[in-house]
């Protein structure tokens, strides 16, 4: 590694799984303010029977391959690498850490401003989203936990941590909350406070937090939304309410993780389309992908357009391209990963944030989807059919917010009842030729 005041270069060592397989090797360079990489596959990988390009832009050959960031809001790693990195909410207590002790003196805290390699070194090992490892010139895994600690809190620790993250949404936040806080942040997510941790079956989850802004239970709504998703037929991460001093803290088991333990390699569909967060993409983008990249795509195309009509009926507008994702299955073939980050937003229009395609714009009613039914692998009739399934679901989603596994009270009902009870759903009615009540 090699430092000055306006250049830094730095080495990191890519690794793969709980076997710590060498990948390739890092090479990170900021010059003033411009920050760049370039990677390199080990001879190792490249010779493998498992190689497989563990980035979309990151072809199988022995040359080092560049990248520098096309905006100021992309990242300058390849993708893979880049969607580890801490998500918005992380990068706050990062930043609220790194300003604190510095301003107490700290002698071991860096001078100037954090680079993108900070805040991507600040992730937890243990936790980090995917199969992807980095090592420093030492040999040491980026974030290692203390000898004889877990930087991964334990889900009796919920507690403890929702406290420090109420601290930092206020702006009160101690040297002690901001360590306790540090390193546990998610990828998998926005500015809402959040947790890794590990539940009471071993296995990794995130912990979301209620903030301090919420004029609704927004934590049970996630829930609710997974809980409904999963009776219309969508593959979705496995969720739960856990109580913590009678405030309600979603649980969602990481599905980037076997049942013991092992590490699965992860993409967002961001990254399996190469794209800056300044470009539009579109659905016909993603199934495009699909049909490239997937073990199955007529199942997952078919599944996308599932998760397209679900999240019309529920008013889910933050549906971006982070909030998708694909599971490696081996030999370059992935699977779309179960749906997370769903949630209805009753304060919003009926607006998808991502595009159904380049022509027909936003998804702002049924009928284009239905028409596209065929580019998603679905027959006319296999799309209604599955349309149905949906509707039902949706329909009741008033029984399903007042079942304990979701445990909103009748009087809360109203503040989520816009996402769901809505000319969209009238129209779902119609098409599926249901008689006029």
């Amino acid at each position: 590694m090699t430092t000055s005041p306006l250049h830094t270069k730095t080495k990191i060592s890519v690794c793969i799984g709980e076997a710590d397989q060498p990948v390739g090797t890092l090479i990170y360079t900021k010059q003033g303010a411009r920050e760049n990489t370039s990677f390199a596959y080990s001879e190792g990988w490249l010779s493998g029977a498992n190689r497989f390009k563990v980035s979309p832009e990151l072809e199988l050959v022995t040359a080092h391959q560049s990248r520098k960031a096309p905006s100021k809001v992309d990242s300058p790693f390849p993708f893979a690498l880049a969607d580890t990195a801490p998500d918005a909410w992380g990068r706050r207590v990062i930043l609220r850490d790194h300003a604190k002790r510095r301003k107490n003196g700290d002698q071991d805290t860096k001078q100037g401003a954090l680079t993108e390699l900070d805040f991507l070194l600040a992730v937890d090992d243990f936790s980090r989203v995917g199969a992807l490892r980095l090592r420093d010139e030492q040999g040491v895994f980026q974030r290692a936990a203390h000898t004889g600690q877990r930087a991964t809190p334990a889900l009796l620790d919920l507690g403890k941590i929702y406290a420090a993250s109420r601290a930092v949404e206020q702006g009160q936040e101690t040297e002690a909350d901001l360590r306790y806080l540090v390193g546990k942040g998610t990828s998998l997510g926005g500015m809402r406070p959040k947790c890794t941790l590990i539940d009471h079956h071993q296995r990794l989850a995130i912990g979301k937090f209620p903030s301090v802004g919420d004029t609704r239970s927004v934590t049970r709504g996630e829930v609710l939304a997974l809980r409904l998703a999963s009776a219309a037929g969508i593959n979705v991460a496995q969720s739960r309410i856990e109580l913590i001093d009678g405030v309600a803290v979603a649980v969602i088991e990481r599905f980037d993780r076997t049942a013991d333990g092992r590490r699965i390699p992860y993409l967002s569909a961001a990254s399996m389309l190469q794209a800056s967060r300044q470009d539009e993409h579109h659905y016909v983008e993603i199934a495009d992908a699909i049909l490239q990249s997937s073990l199955q795509p007529t199942l997952d195309t078919q599944e996308l357009w599932r998760r397209m009509v679900f999240n019309h009926l529920i008013t889910n507008v933050d549906d971006h391209l982070q909030n998708h994702g694909f599971l490696h299955h081996g030999h370059g073939l992935w699977r779309l990963a179960p749906a997370f980050d769903i949630n209805p937003f009753p304060d919003k229009d009926r607006e998808s944030k991502t595009w159904l395609s380049e022509a027909t714009g936003p998804i702002i009613e049924l009928a284009p989807l239905l028409a596209h039914c065929e580019y998603f692998s679905f027959s006319r009739q296999q799309a209604l059919d599955a349309l149905a399934k949906i509707y039902q679901a949706v329909k009741g989603w008033r029984s399903m917010a007042t079942s304990a596994a979701v445990g909103l009270k009748p009087q809360e009902l109203d503040d989520f009842a816009p996402a769901f009870e809505h000319e969209a759903m009238e129209e779902a009615r119609i098409s599926l030729g249901h008689a006029s009540h």
